[in-house]
Protein backbone atom coordinates (compact mmCIF):
# COMPACT_ATOMS: atom_id res chain seq x y z
CA UNK A 1 0.00 0.00 0.00
CA UNK A 2 2.82 2.08 -0.78
CA UNK A 3 3.81 3.92 -3.64
CA UNK A 4 0.85 5.44 -4.70
CA UNK A 5 0.06 8.67 -6.41
CA UNK A 6 -1.80 10.77 -3.51
CA UNK A 7 -4.64 12.91 -5.41
CA UNK A 8 -4.24 14.52 -2.20
CA UNK A 9 -1.31 16.40 -2.59
CA UNK A 10 -2.24 17.98 -6.44
CA UNK A 11 -5.28 20.32 -4.78
CA UNK A 12 -8.10 17.77 -4.89
CA UNK A 13 -10.78 17.67 -2.23
CA UNK A 14 -9.77 15.08 0.55
CA UNK A 15 -12.08 11.85 0.66
CA UNK A 16 -11.61 12.45 4.63
CA UNK A 17 -11.58 15.44 6.61
CA UNK A 18 -11.22 15.37 10.45
CA UNK A 19 -10.84 18.55 12.38
CA UNK A 20 -10.24 19.48 16.27
CA UNK A 21 -11.63 15.77 17.40
CA UNK A 22 -12.68 15.25 21.03
CA UNK A 23 -13.71 11.97 22.31
CA UNK A 24 -13.93 11.21 25.88
CA UNK A 25 -15.56 8.02 27.69
CA UNK A 26 -18.18 7.73 30.55
CA UNK A 27 -16.28 5.98 33.23
CA UNK A 28 -17.26 5.51 37.27
CA UNK A 29 -14.32 7.93 38.35
CA UNK A 30 -15.68 10.33 36.04
CA UNK A 31 -15.15 11.36 31.82
CA UNK A 32 -11.73 10.13 30.18
CA UNK A 33 -11.20 12.11 27.38
CA UNK A 34 -9.61 9.28 24.48
CA UNK A 35 -8.98 11.66 21.83
CA UNK A 36 -8.20 15.35 21.84
CA UNK A 37 -7.83 18.09 19.29
CA UNK A 38 -7.18 15.45 16.73
CA UNK A 39 -6.99 17.05 12.96
CA UNK A 40 -6.20 14.50 9.98
CA UNK A 41 -7.14 14.35 5.87
CA UNK A 42 -7.09 11.13 3.94
CA UNK A 43 -7.20 12.26 -0.09
CA UNK A 44 -8.52 9.49 -2.66
CA UNK A 45 -6.09 6.95 -3.24
CA UNK A 46 -3.86 7.52 -0.28
CA UNK A 47 -2.58 5.13 2.47
CA UNK A 48 -2.73 6.75 5.64
CA UNK A 49 -1.36 5.08 8.76
CA UNK A 50 -2.01 6.46 12.44
CA UNK A 51 0.75 4.75 14.83
CA UNK A 52 0.69 4.85 19.13
CA UNK A 53 0.91 2.23 21.68
CA UNK A 54 -1.73 0.84 23.53
CA UNK A 55 -4.33 3.33 25.03
CA UNK A 56 -2.77 6.24 22.74
CA UNK A 57 -6.26 7.05 20.87
CA UNK A 58 -5.75 6.01 17.45
CA UNK A 59 -8.54 3.43 17.55
CA UNK A 60 -10.86 5.37 19.19
CA UNK A 61 -10.65 7.60 16.23
CA UNK A 62 -10.96 5.32 13.62
CA UNK A 63 -14.38 4.09 15.82
CA UNK A 64 -15.45 7.38 15.34
CA UNK A 65 -15.10 7.66 12.06
CA UNK A 66 -17.11 4.63 11.24
CA UNK A 67 -19.39 5.64 13.99
CA UNK A 68 -18.48 2.29 16.14
CA UNK A 69 -18.10 3.56 19.64
CA UNK A 70 -18.88 2.07 22.21
CA UNK A 71 -21.99 2.98 24.43
CA UNK A 72 -20.55 5.65 26.86
CA UNK A 73 -18.05 6.88 24.33
CA UNK A 74 -19.01 10.48 22.90
CA UNK A 75 -17.49 12.88 20.46
CA UNK A 76 -17.49 16.00 22.23
CA UNK A 77 -16.31 18.42 19.81
CA UNK A 78 -15.09 18.77 16.29
CA UNK A 79 -15.98 17.37 12.72
CA UNK A 80 -15.80 14.49 10.74
CA UNK A 81 -16.53 14.81 6.83
CA UNK A 82 -16.55 12.53 3.86
CA UNK A 83 -16.87 13.35 0.91
CA UNK A 84 -19.67 12.24 -0.98
CA UNK A 85 -18.71 11.95 -5.02
CA UNK A 86 -19.85 14.73 -7.07
CA UNK A 87 -21.91 16.64 -4.16
CA UNK A 88 -20.87 18.26 -0.84
CA UNK A 89 -19.15 16.61 1.43
CA UNK A 90 -21.54 14.54 4.79
CA UNK A 91 -20.93 15.43 8.71
CA UNK A 92 -20.53 12.59 10.23
CA UNK A 93 -20.00 13.80 13.54
CA UNK A 94 -23.35 13.36 15.77
CA UNK A 95 -25.05 11.08 12.87
CA UNK A 96 -27.76 9.15 13.88
CA UNK A 97 -27.03 5.18 13.84
CA UNK A 98 -29.80 4.86 11.45
CA UNK A 99 -28.29 7.17 9.13
CA UNK A 100 -24.65 5.34 9.36
CA UNK A 101 -25.47 1.88 8.52
CA UNK A 102 -26.39 3.25 4.88
CA UNK A 103 -22.32 4.81 4.97
CA UNK A 104 -20.90 1.99 6.94
CA UNK A 105 -19.26 -1.11 4.77
CA UNK A 106 -20.69 0.80 1.75
CA UNK A 107 -18.97 4.19 1.53
CA UNK A 108 -16.61 3.03 4.67
CA UNK A 109 -15.57 -0.54 4.87
CA UNK A 110 -14.10 -1.96 8.16
CA UNK A 111 -11.15 -4.40 8.69
CA UNK A 112 -11.37 -5.28 12.39
CA UNK A 113 -8.23 -6.71 14.11
CA UNK A 114 -9.82 -9.71 15.69
CA UNK A 115 -11.48 -12.48 13.18
CA UNK A 116 -12.27 -14.55 16.17
CA UNK A 117 -14.61 -12.11 17.76
CA UNK A 118 -15.99 -10.37 14.42
CA UNK A 119 -17.01 -13.72 12.13
CA UNK A 120 -20.00 -15.11 13.60
CA UNK A 121 -18.89 -18.55 14.82
CA UNK A 122 -22.64 -20.63 13.73
CA UNK A 123 -22.80 -18.86 10.23
CA UNK A 124 -21.22 -20.07 6.99
CA UNK A 125 -18.27 -18.17 5.46
CA UNK A 126 -20.30 -17.78 2.64
CA UNK A 127 -23.42 -16.24 4.20
CA UNK A 128 -21.46 -13.56 6.08
CA UNK A 129 -19.36 -12.19 3.12
CA UNK A 130 -23.00 -12.19 1.07
CA UNK A 131 -24.95 -10.19 3.66
CA UNK A 132 -22.32 -7.39 3.00
CA UNK A 133 -24.35 -7.11 -0.27
CA UNK A 134 -27.62 -7.77 0.30
CA UNK A 135 -27.95 -5.44 3.05
CA UNK A 136 -27.04 -2.84 0.89
CA UNK A 137 -29.27 -4.05 -2.28
CA UNK A 138 -25.99 -4.63 -4.14
CA UNK A 139 -27.46 -7.84 -4.74
CA UNK A 140 -30.10 -10.57 -4.44
CA UNK A 141 -29.69 -13.68 -2.60
CA UNK A 142 -28.90 -15.59 -5.24
CA UNK A 143 -26.34 -13.29 -7.14
CA UNK A 144 -24.68 -12.38 -3.50
CA UNK A 145 -23.84 -16.19 -3.23
CA UNK A 146 -22.19 -16.11 -6.25
CA UNK A 147 -20.23 -12.62 -5.18
CA UNK A 148 -19.33 -14.08 -2.44
CA UNK A 149 -17.19 -16.64 -3.42
CA UNK A 150 -15.60 -14.27 -6.06
CA UNK A 151 -15.14 -11.62 -3.19
CA UNK A 152 -13.52 -14.79 -1.37
CA UNK A 153 -10.48 -15.67 -4.24
CA UNK A 154 -9.75 -11.90 -4.64
CA UNK A 155 -9.46 -11.54 -0.90
CA UNK A 156 -6.52 -14.63 -1.39
CA UNK A 157 -8.50 -17.64 -0.16
CA UNK A 158 -7.82 -21.19 -1.37
CA UNK A 159 -10.85 -22.96 -3.02
CA UNK A 160 -13.07 -20.08 -2.43
CA UNK A 161 -16.03 -22.61 -3.33
CA UNK A 162 -15.06 -24.90 -0.77
CA UNK A 163 -14.64 -22.23 2.17
CA UNK A 164 -17.71 -20.39 1.43
CA UNK A 165 -19.52 -23.59 3.00
CA UNK A 166 -17.17 -23.22 6.18
CA UNK A 167 -17.77 -22.44 9.34
CA UNK A 168 -15.23 -19.97 11.01
CA UNK A 169 -13.51 -22.79 13.14
CA UNK A 170 -12.33 -24.19 9.88
CA UNK A 171 -10.25 -21.81 8.86
CA UNK A 172 -6.62 -20.94 9.93
CA UNK A 173 -6.36 -17.75 11.69
CA UNK A 174 -4.58 -16.05 8.05
CA UNK A 175 -7.73 -17.22 6.19
CA UNK A 176 -10.35 -15.65 8.69
CA UNK A 177 -8.48 -12.43 8.28
CA UNK A 178 -8.71 -12.30 4.52
CA UNK A 179 -12.81 -13.46 5.37
CA UNK A 180 -13.11 -9.97 6.77
CA UNK A 181 -11.24 -8.08 4.04
CA UNK A 182 -13.68 -9.73 1.45
CA UNK A 183 -16.40 -8.55 3.54
CA UNK A 184 -14.85 -5.06 3.87
CA UNK A 185 -14.38 -4.21 0.19
CA UNK A 186 -17.49 -5.96 -1.05
CA UNK A 187 -19.33 -3.33 -1.53
CA UNK A 188 -16.30 -1.00 -2.93
CA UNK A 189 -16.27 1.39 -0.13
CA UNK A 190 -13.98 4.68 -1.27
CA UNK A 191 -12.85 4.28 2.74
CA UNK A 192 -11.29 1.24 4.45
CA UNK A 193 -10.17 1.40 7.87
CA UNK A 194 -8.13 -0.94 8.97
CA UNK A 195 -7.67 -1.50 12.67
CA UNK A 196 -4.63 -3.87 13.59
CA UNK A 197 -5.63 -6.02 10.82
CA UNK A 198 -2.57 -8.54 11.47
CA UNK A 199 -0.85 -8.02 14.87
CA UNK A 200 -2.34 -11.48 16.00
CA UNK A 201 -0.59 -13.26 12.53
CA UNK A 202 2.61 -14.79 11.69
CA UNK A 203 5.01 -12.44 10.06
CA UNK A 204 4.68 -14.06 6.93
CA UNK A 205 1.11 -14.46 7.02
CA UNK A 206 1.00 -10.85 7.73
CA UNK A 207 2.99 -9.90 4.55
CA UNK A 208 1.04 -12.03 2.26
CA UNK A 209 -2.50 -10.20 3.77
CA UNK A 210 -1.06 -7.01 3.56
CA UNK A 211 0.07 -7.42 0.62
CA UNK A 212 -3.52 -8.97 -1.05
CA UNK A 213 -4.78 -5.88 1.02
CA UNK A 214 -2.68 -3.44 -0.79
CA UNK A 215 -3.83 -5.37 -4.48
CA UNK A 216 -7.40 -4.96 -3.95
CA UNK A 217 -6.94 -1.08 -2.63
CA UNK A 218 -5.12 -0.50 -5.70
CA UNK A 219 -6.81 -1.75 -8.49
CA UNK A 220 -10.10 0.02 -6.68
CA UNK A 221 -8.67 3.36 -5.93
CA UNK A 222 -9.84 2.77 -2.30
CA UNK A 223 -7.79 5.18 0.32
CA UNK A 224 -6.62 3.19 3.29
CA UNK A 225 -6.82 4.42 6.90
CA UNK A 226 -4.54 1.69 8.65
CA UNK A 227 -4.51 1.73 12.04
CA UNK A 228 -1.13 0.31 13.82
CA UNK A 229 1.43 0.03 16.69
CA UNK A 230 3.68 -1.47 14.26
CA UNK A 231 5.98 1.19 12.41
CA UNK A 232 7.70 -1.42 10.68
CA UNK A 233 4.31 -2.34 8.93
CA UNK A 234 3.45 1.59 8.70
CA UNK A 235 6.86 2.22 6.92
CA UNK A 236 6.32 -0.50 4.37
CA UNK A 237 2.62 0.17 3.59
CA UNK A 238 1.89 3.83 4.14
CA UNK A 239 2.21 7.01 2.31
CA UNK A 240 2.02 9.57 5.45
CA UNK A 241 2.05 8.85 8.76
CA UNK A 242 0.42 10.46 11.67
CA UNK A 243 1.79 9.43 15.50
CA UNK A 244 -0.38 9.27 18.24
CA UNK A 245 0.19 9.81 21.85
CA UNK A 246 -1.97 10.35 24.92
CA UNK A 247 -4.94 11.38 22.29
CA UNK A 248 -3.14 13.65 20.23
CA UNK A 249 -1.63 13.77 17.20
CA UNK A 250 1.81 14.97 18.09
CA UNK A 251 3.91 14.28 14.59
CA UNK A 252 2.53 14.10 11.04
CA UNK A 253 4.18 13.97 7.70
CA UNK A 254 5.24 11.90 4.52
CA UNK A 255 6.97 8.09 5.49
CA UNK A 256 10.43 8.96 4.40
CA UNK A 257 10.36 12.28 6.52
CA UNK A 258 8.94 10.63 9.76
CA UNK A 259 11.57 7.58 9.57
CA UNK A 260 14.24 9.78 8.44
CA UNK A 261 14.04 12.97 10.57
CA UNK A 262 11.32 12.36 13.35
CA UNK A 263 10.67 15.72 15.19
CA UNK A 264 8.96 14.53 18.16
CA UNK A 265 11.02 13.18 21.13
CA UNK A 266 7.97 10.35 21.29
CA UNK A 267 8.61 9.59 17.53
CA UNK A 268 12.16 8.83 18.05
CA UNK A 269 10.87 6.54 20.84
CA UNK A 270 9.04 4.37 18.95
CA UNK A 271 11.54 4.42 15.55
CA UNK A 272 13.94 3.83 18.02
CA UNK A 273 12.07 1.06 19.93
CA UNK A 274 10.86 -0.80 16.85
CA UNK A 275 12.70 -3.95 16.14
CA UNK A 276 12.07 -4.33 12.24
CA UNK A 277 13.64 -1.00 11.64
CA UNK A 278 17.05 -1.67 13.46
CA UNK A 279 19.58 -3.35 11.67
CA UNK A 280 21.17 -4.86 13.90
CA UNK A 281 21.07 -6.45 17.25
CA UNK A 282 24.85 -7.34 17.68
CA UNK A 283 25.66 -3.73 19.81
CA UNK A 284 22.66 -5.23 22.83
CA UNK A 285 23.75 -8.61 23.03
CA UNK A 286 26.62 -10.02 26.01
CA UNK A 287 29.51 -11.94 24.90
CA UNK A 288 29.03 -15.56 25.28
CA UNK A 289 31.17 -17.15 27.64
CA UNK A 290 33.39 -20.19 26.20
CA UNK A 291 32.80 -23.70 28.06
CA UNK A 292 30.40 -26.43 28.25
CA UNK A 293 26.82 -25.98 27.45
CA UNK A 294 24.86 -26.26 30.15
CA UNK A 295 21.74 -27.37 28.03
CA UNK A 296 22.27 -30.14 25.11
CA UNK A 297 19.89 -31.64 23.44
CA UNK A 298 20.41 -34.66 21.36
CA UNK A 299 17.60 -35.91 18.29
CA UNK A 300 14.37 -34.94 20.23
CA UNK A 301 11.01 -36.09 18.63
CA UNK A 302 7.89 -35.72 20.07
CA UNK A 303 4.75 -37.40 18.48
CA UNK A 304 1.00 -36.63 18.87
CA UNK A 305 -1.75 -39.44 18.53
CA UNK A 306 -4.61 -38.13 16.17
CA UNK A 307 -8.23 -39.51 16.03
CA UNK A 308 -8.82 -42.84 14.85
CA UNK A 309 -10.09 -42.70 10.59
CA UNK A 310 -11.16 -46.43 9.10
CA UNK A 311 -9.92 -47.81 12.52
CA UNK A 312 -6.16 -46.80 12.08
CA UNK A 313 -4.93 -43.93 14.52
CA UNK A 314 -2.38 -41.55 12.88
CA UNK A 315 0.48 -39.49 14.48
CA UNK A 316 1.39 -35.60 14.18
CA UNK A 317 5.26 -35.74 14.56
CA UNK A 318 5.46 -31.99 15.96
CA UNK A 319 9.32 -32.53 17.14
CA UNK A 320 11.55 -34.44 14.52
CA UNK A 321 14.66 -35.73 15.27
CA UNK A 322 15.99 -32.08 16.83
CA UNK A 323 19.54 -31.38 18.11
CA UNK A 324 21.22 -28.23 19.68
CA UNK A 325 22.81 -27.12 22.59
CA UNK A 326 22.75 -23.98 24.52
CA UNK A 327 25.25 -22.44 26.28
CA UNK A 328 25.93 -20.87 29.95
CA UNK A 329 25.36 -16.99 29.35
CA UNK A 330 24.01 -17.12 25.52
CA UNK A 331 20.33 -17.28 24.14
CA UNK A 332 19.53 -19.34 21.18
CA UNK A 333 16.32 -18.21 19.69
CA UNK A 334 14.04 -20.71 17.83
CA UNK A 335 12.15 -19.36 15.34
CA UNK A 336 9.51 -20.07 12.80
CA UNK A 337 5.63 -19.73 12.05
CA UNK A 338 2.22 -21.23 14.25
CA UNK A 339 2.93 -24.70 13.99
CA UNK A 340 6.41 -25.28 13.54
CA UNK A 341 7.37 -27.13 16.65
CA UNK A 342 9.27 -24.13 18.33
CA UNK A 343 6.84 -24.55 21.79
CA UNK A 344 7.14 -27.81 21.69
CA UNK A 345 10.50 -28.39 21.91
CA UNK A 346 10.61 -25.40 24.56
CA UNK A 347 8.42 -27.49 26.73
CA UNK A 348 10.46 -30.79 26.42
CA UNK A 349 13.57 -29.11 27.14
CA UNK A 350 11.62 -27.65 30.57
CA UNK A 351 10.22 -31.59 30.67
CA UNK A 352 7.08 -30.22 31.00
CA UNK A 353 6.24 -32.48 28.35
CA UNK A 354 8.32 -36.13 27.67
CA UNK A 355 9.72 -36.90 24.23
CA UNK A 356 9.37 -40.01 22.07
CA UNK A 357 12.23 -40.37 21.42
CA UNK A 358 15.92 -38.30 21.94
CA UNK A 359 17.75 -36.98 25.30
CA UNK A 360 17.73 -33.09 26.83
CA UNK A 361 21.10 -33.35 28.75
CA UNK A 362 20.82 -30.70 31.74
CA UNK A 363 24.39 -29.60 32.92
CA UNK A 364 25.62 -33.43 31.97
CA UNK A 365 22.27 -34.99 33.58
CA UNK A 366 19.49 -36.68 31.38
CA UNK A 367 16.45 -35.38 32.56
CA UNK A 368 14.53 -37.19 30.52
CA UNK A 369 15.51 -40.25 32.95
CA UNK A 370 15.11 -38.57 36.11
CA UNK A 371 12.53 -38.96 38.91
CA UNK A 372 11.75 -37.34 42.31
CA UNK A 373 13.71 -35.78 44.46
CA UNK A 374 16.77 -35.83 41.58
CA UNK A 375 14.13 -34.16 39.19
CA UNK A 376 12.78 -31.46 42.06
CA UNK A 377 16.49 -30.33 42.09
CA UNK A 378 17.34 -29.87 38.64
CA UNK A 379 14.02 -28.41 38.13
CA UNK A 380 14.78 -25.18 40.25
CA UNK A 381 17.02 -24.21 37.98
CA UNK A 382 14.92 -24.12 34.71
CA UNK A 383 12.34 -21.38 34.41
CA UNK A 384 9.52 -20.14 32.41
CA UNK A 385 8.19 -17.10 31.12
CA UNK A 386 5.15 -17.16 29.33
CA UNK A 387 3.55 -15.16 26.08
CA UNK A 388 0.72 -13.72 27.88
CA UNK A 389 1.70 -11.71 30.83
CA UNK A 390 -2.57 -11.83 31.41
CA UNK A 391 -3.00 -15.08 31.49
CA UNK A 392 0.30 -16.25 33.50
CA UNK A 393 -0.57 -14.13 36.79
CA UNK A 394 -2.84 -15.44 39.17
CA UNK A 395 -5.42 -12.92 39.51
CA UNK A 396 -6.29 -14.11 43.17
CA UNK A 397 -2.14 -13.14 43.94
CA UNK A 398 -0.77 -9.81 45.19
CA UNK A 399 2.76 -9.42 43.21
CA UNK A 400 4.69 -10.20 46.24
CA UNK A 401 2.43 -13.96 46.76
CA UNK A 402 3.30 -14.24 42.83
CA UNK A 403 6.84 -13.60 42.78
CA UNK A 404 7.20 -15.71 45.99
CA UNK A 405 5.44 -18.65 44.90
CA UNK A 406 8.25 -20.44 43.84
CA UNK A 407 10.20 -19.75 47.31
CA UNK A 408 7.22 -21.11 48.79
CA UNK A 409 6.42 -24.21 46.79
CA UNK A 410 10.38 -25.07 47.54
CA UNK A 411 10.33 -24.30 50.93
CA UNK A 412 13.19 -21.42 50.13
CA UNK A 413 14.23 -19.18 53.21
CA UNK A 414 11.61 -18.31 55.75
CA UNK A 415 8.29 -15.76 55.40
CA UNK A 416 10.58 -12.76 55.87
CA UNK A 417 13.30 -14.04 53.45
CA UNK A 418 10.86 -14.28 51.00
CA UNK A 419 9.51 -10.95 51.37
CA UNK A 420 12.99 -9.25 50.70
CA UNK A 421 13.49 -11.55 47.66
CA UNK A 422 10.55 -10.32 46.51
CA UNK A 423 11.25 -7.05 47.19
CA UNK A 424 14.70 -7.23 45.74
CA UNK A 425 13.65 -8.99 42.73
CA UNK A 426 10.71 -6.43 42.35
CA UNK A 427 13.84 -3.54 42.16
CA UNK A 428 15.73 -5.77 39.90
CA UNK A 429 12.92 -5.64 37.43
CA UNK A 430 12.91 -2.09 37.86
CA UNK A 431 9.40 -1.83 39.10
CA UNK A 432 8.39 0.37 42.31
CA UNK A 433 8.50 -1.09 45.60
CA UNK A 434 4.33 0.21 45.46
CA UNK A 435 3.55 -2.89 43.32
CA UNK A 436 4.30 -5.72 45.65
CA UNK A 437 0.63 -4.88 47.31
CA UNK A 438 -1.16 -4.59 43.89
CA UNK A 439 -2.66 -7.42 41.60
CA UNK A 440 -1.89 -8.56 38.22
CA UNK A 441 -5.15 -6.68 36.56
CA UNK A 442 -4.01 -3.25 38.50
CA UNK A 443 -0.61 -3.08 35.67
CA UNK A 444 -0.29 -2.60 32.52
CA UNK A 445 0.77 -5.56 30.47
CA UNK A 446 4.40 -3.98 30.03
CA UNK A 447 4.52 -4.55 34.33
CA UNK A 448 3.13 -7.88 34.39
CA UNK A 449 5.64 -9.16 32.30
CA UNK A 450 8.28 -7.56 34.68
CA UNK A 451 7.05 -9.47 37.50
CA UNK A 452 6.43 -12.67 35.54
CA UNK A 453 10.16 -12.74 34.90
CA UNK A 454 11.01 -11.61 38.66
CA UNK A 455 8.95 -15.24 38.95
CA UNK A 456 11.28 -16.59 37.33
CA UNK A 457 14.24 -15.30 38.33
CA UNK A 458 12.54 -15.93 42.35
CA UNK A 459 15.11 -19.41 42.51
CA UNK A 460 18.57 -17.46 40.69
CA UNK A 461 17.64 -20.28 38.04
CA UNK A 462 20.57 -20.92 35.16
CA UNK A 463 18.41 -21.32 32.19
CA UNK A 464 15.05 -19.14 31.66
CA UNK A 465 12.92 -20.16 28.46
CA UNK A 466 10.81 -17.19 27.18
CA UNK A 467 8.00 -18.18 24.53
CA UNK A 468 7.21 -15.17 23.20
CA UNK A 469 7.94 -13.03 25.77
CA UNK A 470 6.62 -9.95 24.51
CA UNK A 471 4.68 -10.69 21.44
CA UNK A 472 1.45 -9.16 23.40
CA UNK A 473 3.90 -5.60 24.05
CA UNK A 474 3.94 -2.39 22.52
CA UNK A 475 6.66 -2.08 20.70
CA UNK A 476 8.41 0.71 23.35
CA UNK A 477 7.61 -1.44 26.03
CA UNK A 478 8.70 -4.23 24.21
CA UNK A 479 12.27 -2.31 24.06
CA UNK A 480 12.35 -2.41 27.81
CA UNK A 481 11.47 -5.81 28.25
CA UNK A 482 14.23 -6.98 25.99
CA UNK A 483 16.67 -4.50 27.54
CA UNK A 484 16.29 -5.80 30.91
CA UNK A 485 16.37 -9.67 29.74
CA UNK A 486 19.94 -8.45 28.36
CA UNK A 487 21.01 -6.77 31.78
CA UNK A 488 20.02 -9.53 33.48
CA UNK A 489 21.57 -12.23 31.54
CA UNK A 490 24.73 -9.72 32.09
CA UNK A 491 24.81 -9.52 35.67
CA UNK A 492 23.90 -13.59 36.10
CA UNK A 493 24.88 -15.21 33.62
CA UNK A 494 21.75 -16.48 32.65
CA UNK A 495 21.27 -19.01 29.53
CA UNK A 496 17.96 -18.09 27.37
CA UNK A 497 15.93 -19.95 25.13
CA UNK A 498 14.02 -17.25 23.08
CA UNK A 499 10.84 -18.66 21.31
CA UNK A 500 9.67 -16.29 18.58
CA UNK A 501 8.06 -15.76 15.10
CA UNK A 502 9.11 -12.06 14.89
CA UNK A 503 12.82 -12.13 14.06
CA UNK A 504 13.43 -8.74 13.96
CA UNK A 505 13.24 -9.48 18.10
CA UNK A 506 15.38 -12.08 17.74
CA UNK A 507 17.91 -10.07 15.57
CA UNK A 508 18.14 -7.50 18.55
CA UNK A 509 18.60 -10.41 21.50
CA UNK A 510 19.82 -13.84 19.91
CA UNK A 511 23.53 -15.18 19.96
CA UNK A 512 22.32 -18.12 17.66
CA UNK A 513 19.18 -18.82 15.35
CA UNK A 514 17.55 -21.88 15.32
CA UNK A 515 14.81 -22.14 11.93
CA UNK A 516 12.09 -24.37 12.44
CA UNK A 517 9.59 -25.94 10.13
CA UNK A 518 7.16 -28.47 10.27
CA UNK A 519 8.99 -29.99 13.14
CA UNK A 520 12.44 -29.66 11.97
CA UNK A 521 15.74 -27.74 12.54
CA UNK A 522 16.16 -26.29 9.10
CA UNK A 523 19.45 -24.59 9.82
CA UNK A 524 21.13 -23.36 13.27
CA UNK A 525 23.91 -20.50 12.74
CA UNK A 526 25.10 -17.38 14.75
CA UNK A 527 22.54 -14.77 14.24
CA UNK A 528 24.15 -11.65 11.70
CA UNK A 529 25.56 -14.76 9.62
CA UNK A 530 22.24 -16.20 8.89
CA UNK A 531 20.64 -12.69 8.62
CA UNK A 532 23.63 -11.24 6.52
CA UNK A 533 23.48 -14.90 4.35
CA UNK A 534 20.57 -17.41 4.76
CA UNK A 535 21.30 -20.58 3.46
CA UNK A 536 17.30 -21.95 3.21
CA UNK A 537 14.98 -20.63 1.11
CA UNK A 538 12.38 -20.89 4.33
CA UNK A 539 14.79 -18.72 5.87
CA UNK A 540 14.46 -16.06 3.14
CA UNK A 541 10.94 -16.07 3.13
CA UNK A 542 11.11 -15.11 6.81
CA UNK A 543 13.09 -12.59 6.79
CA UNK A 544 11.54 -10.72 3.65
CA UNK A 545 8.32 -10.91 5.77
CA UNK A 546 10.12 -8.53 8.36
CA UNK A 547 7.65 -5.40 8.82
CA UNK A 548 10.20 -2.16 7.81
CA UNK A 549 12.30 -4.17 5.32
CA UNK A 550 10.60 -2.71 2.12
CA UNK A 551 11.94 0.97 2.77
CA UNK A 552 15.74 1.55 4.03
CA UNK A 553 15.01 4.26 6.34
CA UNK A 554 18.01 6.35 7.57
CA UNK A 555 19.78 6.07 10.73
CA UNK A 556 17.21 6.17 13.48
CA UNK A 557 17.99 9.64 15.78
CA UNK A 558 18.68 8.75 19.49
CA UNK A 559 16.21 9.59 22.11
CA UNK A 560 16.98 12.50 24.32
Amino acid sequence: MTGTPVPGEQGGEPLLRVEGLDVSYRTVGGSLHAVRGASLTVAPGEVVAIVGESGSGKSTLAQSVIGLLPPNGSVDAGSIRLAGGHGPAEELAGLPEKAFRSIRGRRIGLVPQDPTVSLNPVQKIGTQVAEALRVHGLADRRQAAIDAVELLARAGLPDPRVRAGQYPHELSGGMRQRVLIAIAVAANPALLIADEPTSALDATVQRHILDHLEHLTRETGTAVLLITHDLGVAADRADRILVMSGGEIVEEGPVGTILGSPADPYTRTLLASAPGLRRSGAETRAPVPVGEPLVEVRNLVKDFPLPRVNGRRGVLRAVDDVSFTIGRGETLALVGESGSGKSTTARLVLRLADPTAGQVLFDGTDITRVTGKDWRALRRRAQLVYQNPYASLDPKFSVEEVVTEPLRAFRVGSSAEQRQRAADLVQKVALPASVLARRPVELSGGQRQRVAIARALALSPDLVVCDEPVSALDVSVQAKVLDLLAELQAEAGLAYLFISHDLAVVRRVAHRVGVMRDGRLLELRPTDELFDAPGEEYTRELLAAIAGRRRTPAPVVGTP
